[in-house]
Parts: structure tokens; sequence; C-alpha cells
């Protein structure tokens, strides 16, 4: 009994409870942070994504294969190499078919796959699946030896322990998991961006041999580029995230504001930021108006569907439209946060790696890829061009070694026999005793010989990629390059500056570009298109598209770093630079104004003034369309507030249509709708603080108004144009000067065919000219074509318009401004000639 006893006590051992927890743990945690949870470096992908490509590819699911259920693919996953649950390996699977949530879907789905609203797959007995296209570069030479192979769990079959992955999976598509004591969340990447990323460092050490800094990288890849686009409002934290491999990015949706019939707005949301839930932001966005945390919403609707996200909220008629964006982005998901941690397994180590880091560390892998690929290549063309050899060797001994076979009793002493006598190896031995009779025609040997060279070219290259490290490199781009070219596509997410993070104007090039606005409301800028001259009476090209009922009301010319002052018809004035106003297209339609400036429900823009800076000297002229004329000094107007200055007064149903900048010492042209003008000096106007109201400057008609005021300086005869597509010049001698406030001279014959005078110019007949029609039809002309006649009559001819077409803008460009070598037909146009508006 007591030996016993003693045996069972001998069995027993002390242990530190602490410590044992504490090694246990360890395993645990190692276990999940290197098996589970964490992507490794080099192709980006955890053991369950990795398992299940490699499934699919053992399952021959390639992209022109039929579908297959999923159910087969997560049980051969699960059986073979994943022996975990089949509802994570689903789950895996489904996220990289989702559009949503993988940049570029390495998974081909077929069948109802989830949705941006939070809505699950359906169950994997439903759903069918294959590889997509770009997942074959993931898995791309995998059987020539080019990565390492390791047993199964259970030890009865082998999987890749990496993938070759011919491009930088980890940062394109991106990957999130929760270890333990640690996570990764590295955000998906425009491939374009990474692979010209990889190619600049391998330009760098091949051709300047020398390493690539960050900032040449920082260049490159912008940032992170979501499935789901949406924009990025700052770039501090991508940079931060790209140097240290911690940081964050705000992420805004993408949104417009819309006009509706009764002086409505509405919000329109098209893009939401990445990984939210569009169902429950649309419910959040309801809580906070039934909770009036968020006041001026009248309607709120999803009207997505398979074209595209819709998501619409609809103002109230007092609503302040930019006001209400920024409560939203406060308060819901519609703008959030992406915090990014670029976390991954380095030789099966967690480190947090930068940008630099993680490029290094793929093109290492693919070093090792192609080298492996290459061995293998290499061995396997050596290998047949041994046998060629003996077989070229055997034609011209043929007759003999017929003999020797025919003479043996078996194949081993046939072998034996060629061996001896010709001094073959057992393999071309072998290659010859298997020999057709075929091989002995004229044409066979010579397509034997053609092979043989052409195995001696490959080898030769072969060599030469696995004896230098620079060809190697290039074999590496070129092949990166392909892909590229293959799958590539245009970023999705835009990346906008947040205000006060950086200059941007040493960023943006100063460079002149086409400003354009139509009558309600959309604003762009846009690159000097080419519009070529056309003879007077001409129809024109097409300029911009524009929406029913809409036509381009003002065209100018600003430098990118310029001030651009909008002057509203209420009296307002806001400011911002000119690179702030989005560029587009020259057909496009642009954005909403509303989106820019602070403006009221009826306010519009009647005028802008451009100037270098707020320090300028000299006078702001402004004109109503009342006839009232004002004169302020332009350092009134230095300090302008994001939401509006007061500019000038106005009395009740009058308004601004009118501002120029001056020196205080020109002769004043103001134009009527009906045909009459005055002329005075600027003498005749007092200078007065920045609220006043003016003075008289012309005495108006009943049903007249003012369509345009000029300064004396901007030409030498007097242009105007009317709806019917009208117009004239005036020589400026005829037109006497008076003092302000009277009723003037008529200037323009009014009559059923030429229609009211919509705009009015002083001109030179060096300059060209822009006529602008409802349709947005644009149409150059030169000055010197236009007929110079007296004052009281009705003009010629100046551009053909079909059916209800009418001229409702136009704009002048200075000739003498323009290089000699310059082919571009918009530059020298004047900035500040736009017309008024068209009612």
């Amino acid at each position: 009994m007591d030996e016993n006893s003693n045996k069972q006590h001998d069995r027993i051992e002390v242990v530190d409870l602490e410590q044992e927890m504490r090694k246990y743990y360890i395993d645990y945690a190692m276990s999940v942070i290197a098996a589970r949870a964490l992507p490794d470096v080099r192709d980006g992908m955890k053991p369950v994504h990795r398992r299940i490509m490699y499934a699919m590819s053992e399952l021959n699911l390639s992209p022109d294969k039929p579908y297959r259920k999923s159910a087969r693919i997560v049980g051969d996953t699960m059986g073979k190499y994943h022996p975990h649950g089949d509802s994570s390996i689903y789950d895996a699977m489904v996220r990289m078919a989702q559009d949503f949530s993988t940049r570029y879907m390495l998974v081909d789905g077929h069948g109802n796959f989830g949705s941006v609203d939070g809505d699950g797959a359906a169950a994997m007995r439903y759903t069918e699946a294959r590889l997509s296209k770009i997942s074959m570069e993931l898995l791309a030479d995998i059987n020539k030896n080019t990565v390492d192979f390791v047993p199964n769990f259970d030890d009865s079959l082998k999987e890749p322990s990496v993938l070759p992955c011919r491009f930088p999976n980890l940062l394109v598509n991106g990957t999130g998991g929760i270890a333990v004591g640690m996570a990764t969340n590295i955000p998906p990447h425009n491939l374009n961006e990474v692979i010209d990323g990889v190619v600049k460092i391998i330009d760098n050490y091949t051709l300047e041999n020398r390493e690539t800094t960050m900032e040449e990288l920082l260049a490159i890849i912008k940032g992170p580029d979501f499935p789901t686009g949406a924009t990025i409002y700052g770039t501090q934290g991508i940079e931060q995230a790209y140097r240290t491999g911690r940081g964050r990015a705000v992420v805004r949706a993408n949104l417009e504001v819309e006009e509706m019939h009764g002086n409505r707005q509405r919000i329109v949301v098209s893009e939401i930021p990445y990984q939210v839930n569009k169902a429950r932001l649309v419910e959040r966005i309801a809580e906070l108006v039934k909770e009036k945390k968020i006041e001026g919403i009248s309607d709120l609707r999803d009207e997505s569907d398979r074209s595209g996200m819709r998501i619409v909220i609809e103002l109230k008629r007092d609503a302040n439209a930019k006001l209400l964006v920024n409560q939203l982005y406060k308060n819901t998901q519609l703008q959030d946060t992406f915090g990014i941690n670029m976390l991954a397994l380095v030789n099966n180590e967690p480190k947090t790696l930068n940008l630099k880091q993680m490029l290094t560390y793929y093109l290492e892998h693919q070093k090792d890829v192609v080298t492996r690929r290459t061995q293998y290549d290499l061995e396997k063309a050596q290998a047949r061009a041994h046998i060629l050899e003996g077989l070229l060797k055997a034609l011209d001994y043929i007759d003999e070694i017929i003999r020797i076979i025919r003479a043996s009793k078996v194949v081993a002493e046939a072998k034996e026999g060629l061996m001896n006598r010709f001094d073959f190896t057992d393999a071309q031995a072998q290659a010859i005793v298997d020999m057709r009779l075929r091989a002995l025609t004229g044409l066979e040997r010579e397509r034997l010989e053609n092979e043989y060279n052409e195995l001696e070219a490959r080898i030769e290259e072969y060599l030469a990629i696995l004896s230098n490290e620079k060809i190697l490199y290039g074999v590496i781009k070129e092949e990166l390059l392909v892909i590229k070219a293959k799958y590539g596509d245009e970023r999705r997410t835009f990346i906008t500056y947040e205000e006060g993070e950086i200059n941007l104007e040493d960023l943006i090039k100063n460079e002149r570009s086409v400003i354009t606005m139509t009558n309600l409301g959309y604003i762009k800028r846009t690159s000097l298109d080419m519009y070529h001259s056309q003879n007077r009476g001409g129809k024109g090209i097409k300029g911009i598209e524009t929406r029913d009922g809409d036509y381009v009301k003002q065209l100018f010319i600003a430098s990118t770093h310029d001030y651009l002052m909008f002057f509203t018809n209420r009296g307002k004035v806001y400011r911002m630079k000119a690179y702030e106003i989005p560029e587009a297209g020259r057909t496009a339609r642009g954005i909403a104004i509303v989106n820019l400036l602070s403006l009221d429900g009826e306010e519009r823009v009647s005028a802008v003034i451009q100037a270098k800076d707020m320090e300028e000297h000299g006078y702001l002229l402004m004109a109503t369309r009342g006839g009232q004329i004002k004169k302020t000094d332009l350092s009134e107007y230095s300090n302008i507030r994001t939401n509006g200055l007061i500019a000038i007064s106005l009395q009740e149903g009058d308004e601004l249509i009118e501002v120029k900048k001056t020196d205080g010492r020109n002769d004043v042209f103001m134009a009527t709708r009906k045909g009459q003008l005055i002329r005075f000096n600027e003498a005749d106007v007092r200078a007065t603080g920045r609220s006043s109201m003016g003075v008289r400057g012309i005495t108006l008609n009943e049903e007249d108004e003012v369509i345009g005021m000029q300064l004396g300086n901007q030409g030498d005869s007097a242009l105007a144009v009317t709806e019917n597509g009208m117009g004239k010049r005036t020589a400026l001698s005829e037109f006497s000067l008076q003092h302000r406030g009277g009723k003037g001279n008529l200037y323009y014959r009014i009559t059923k065919k030429t229609g009211d005078v919509v705009s009015f110019k002083l001109v030179n007949k060096e300059q060209d000219l822009m006529l602008i029609t409802d349709g947005g039809i644009i149409i150059r002309l030169r000055v010197e074509d236009i007929s110079e006649i007296g004052r009281i009559t009705s003009g010629v001819k100046l551009m053909g318009l079909e059916g209800d077409t009418k001229v409702v803008s136009i704009a002048k460009i200075r000739e003498e401004q323009v290089e000699e070598d310059t082919d571009d037909p918009l530059a020298g146009m004047d900035f500040d000639d736009v017309a008024p508006e068209d009612e």
C-alpha cells in the first residue's frame, strides 16, 4: 500500500500556475497570430484565404470552367486543409466575392452573395463560385516549385505555405484581422498605383543603383482606393500611416446637392465610406430627424438599384444645404474614420511595416518566386535539350541503331547496347527506343532541330536571369506591367486636402483654366479646350452637356492660384481659390455651386471677379438690374467669411448683375435690354462703404432693365448681341458723355426679328468672340468680321439658330495676350466678361 502511494506521489508534478498559464496562453496567442488572424506580407493572405484559393485551383475552378457549388468548395477546403468551422470558411470566401468588400474580387460568385445593406449571403448549398481572372495571377506557376509546400493538418496532403502572388495583393486588396494583443487593418489600394510603386523601386535600383525614397513612393501611391469609392478628406493621416505603419483616413460619402421644383433642394448620396452598412446609415439619419437633432429634412428615400447607389434626402424650402451636409457628416457615417494599422507576418513574426517595407518584402518574394521558376524551367529545358541531342544523334546512325534494337531480346538489352555503342545516357537511350517511326521523316528531323535551337535560346535566357540580378528585376517589372495593363483601372476613391493642413498651391500647377457656370448653378474648371475659329453665321460645336432648361451663362479664364470673388444677385460676395473648383471634362455639367458656397434658396451667382491677391489697389464697380451704380474700395472685401459678406444693399426687387474691377478713372457704359445706353465718367460715382446702396446710374423706362455695364478701357467699339443671334458694333464716338442718372441714348433698334438685347460688350477688332446658346452650343467669331454700323440700327446675323434656340451669353478673347506658338483658341479671354442673367 505504501509502495503504491509512493508511485502515485512520484507522478505528481508541482508547477507554478502563473508560469503554466503564461506558457499555454502564449502558445495559443502565437497560433492565432501566425495561423489564423494575420496575413503574410508576401501574398497578403491569411491561411483560410490561401487554402480556399488552393482548394479551388485543385478543383480546377478556373474562370473558363463552370461554377461549382460553394458547399463543395467549403467541404474540400475544410476536409483537406482547414480543419475549422464551415461557416468561417464560407464567410471568408463570400467576402472575396463581394464587389463592395474586395477591391479586386478573387472569387467569381454566382448567386446571392450579400449586399452593402448588410444582408448575408445565401446558404452555401445555394450559391456557386469559381476563381476570378485576377486570382489566377495569385496562383500562377504554383506547380513550378515557386513556393514551399508543407504537410496539411493530418500529414496526408501538401499545401502551399505561401502563394506565388504575381501582384502585391496585401496592399491591393488590403485585409483586416484581430489577433491576440494585436490587430491589423490594411486598406485596399489601386492596382495601377501599387504596381507603379514597385516598378519605381526596380527602376531606381537597376537604372540609378540607388534606393527609393519614401517621398517618391508617396507621389505615386496617393492613398487607399476603396471598392465603394467615396472621398478621403485630408492626407496627413495617410502619410503618417505610410511612414510609420499606423494612421487614420477620414472618409466622406460622395454627395451632390440638386435643385428641385418649387425652389427646393435635395442631397443625393451616390457613394458611402468603406464598410458602412447603407441600411443602417439610412436608419440613423431617420432617427436624427425624428429626434429633431437634425432639422430641415422633409423626406428620406433609398433609391438604390442595380445601376448604382442613390440615397435621396429632400430638404425643406428654407433649409441650408451646406449646413445640413456638415451636420450629416458630423452625426452619421456619411463621414467615417478608417484606422490604418499595417501589421503583417514577416518570417512568421508579426511586424508593423511602412509602405516602403511592404513593397520591398513583396519584391523580395517575387525575386524568390521568379528565381525558383526560372531554375525549374531551366532544368526542364536542359533535360529536354539533352533528349533532343540524343534523338538528333540517333538520326545520323539510324540504320545501326535499328539493327541493335532488332537484335536485342528485351528493351533493357537494347538500351545497354545503345549506351555502350554511342555513349548515350540512360534518358537518351530510353527516348530512342520509345521513338516513333515518323521521326525518320525529313520534316520531323527539321522539327527536332528547330525545337533544339529554341531550347538553347531559352536556356541562355534562363542562365542570364539567374546570373544577373538586374535582368531578374527586369522580368519582374515586365510581368507586373502586363498585369497592370490587363487588370488596372481608375481610382474610385478621390482624395481632398483638409483645410489648413498644407499649402495646396505648392502642389497645384499655376495654369489657366476655363471656368464655366450654367444658369441652374453648375460650375466646373476645365483645361483649355480646342475651339477652332469659324466664319460668321456658322453653327458652332458642342461645348457642354446641359440639362433641359439649363444653359451656359458664364465662361471665363482664370489662373488656378487666383482668388475668385462670387457676387450674387442678392448683393452678397463669397470667395475661394480657382483650384478649389473641381476639374471636369469639356462636355461635363460640373458640380452645383451650392456645394461650394453657402447660398440661400433663391440666391444665384451673377458676377465673378478675379484677384491675384486681396491686397490689390483699386475699386469694385457694381451695377444693378434696376440701374443703380456703386463704387467701393477693393480692400473693403479682404476678409470674406465662408458664409459670405454683404457687398451691396439692394432695394426690394432689385438684383446685382455686374461687377468690374477698376482704377476709378474710366468711362462707364450702362446698357438696357430695350436698347438704351448711358455713358458717364466714373468720377461721377463717389466711393462708398461696403454695405451702401450706391447711386442712380441710369433712369429706366417702364419694363426695361440693365443688361450690361462696361468700362471705357475694355474696347474701342460697342458690341450688342440679341437673343435671335443678331448683333453689331458701334463706334464709341457715337455715344456722348453725359452725367450719370439720365435716360441715355438709343443704341440698338429693337424689332421682332432681332429680339431683345441679351449682352453688351466693349470690344477691339483684334479680339475673338464666343457666343453661347441656351442649348450649350458655342461658336467663335472674329470681332472684325462683325459689321460696325450706326447707333440706331438693327445689326446683322451673327449666328444661325435652330428652332426656339436663343443666344444667352457672350465672352470675348484678347488675342494680343496669346503667345505666338500657342494653338489655344480660348487663350486671352477677358476674365470679367460674364454675361448678365437672362430671364
